[in-house]
C-alpha cells in the first residue's frame, strides 16, 4: 500500500493529531489516556481523533454507543501515514 500524501499532510498540519497518531503508534488507548501521555487537552484529543477518524487513519475499537472508555487504535493506512512520518522525519 503505498502512502497517501494528502494524509501526512494533514496529520503534519495539526500538532494535535501528530499527538494522537504518535500515542496510538505504540498501541491502543483511550482519549483520556493521550490526552495525559501526550499532555494535551482532552477536547483537542477528541476533535483530533473525529478528524483522523473521517480519514480512516484512526479505529473505534469498541461498539460505537459506548460512551466512556472508548479504546482507539490506527488502522493499516493510519500506520502507514505514521511510518512515513517518522522516516522522513517530519515530527
Amino acid at each position: 500500500m503505498t502512502t497517501d500524501w494528502d494524509d501526512v499532510s494533514f496529520v503534519i498540519s495539526s500538532r494535535y493529531r501528530v499527538a494522537v497518531l504518535k500515542r496510538l503508534a505504540d498501541g491502543p488507548s483511550t482519549p483520556s489516556q493521550i490526552a495525559s501521555d501526550e499532555d494535551v487537552g482532552i477536547a483537542h484529543v477528541s476533535r483530533a481523533l473525529q478528524r483522523l477518524r473521517e480519514r480512516s487513519l484512526v479505529d473505534l475499537l469498541v461498539s460505537d454507543d459506548r460512551k466512556k472508555g472508548r479504546v482507539y487504535g490506527l488502522t493499516e493506512q493510519g500506520r502507514d501515514v505514521w511510518d512515513k512520518i517518522e522516516a522522513e522525519n517530519m515530527v
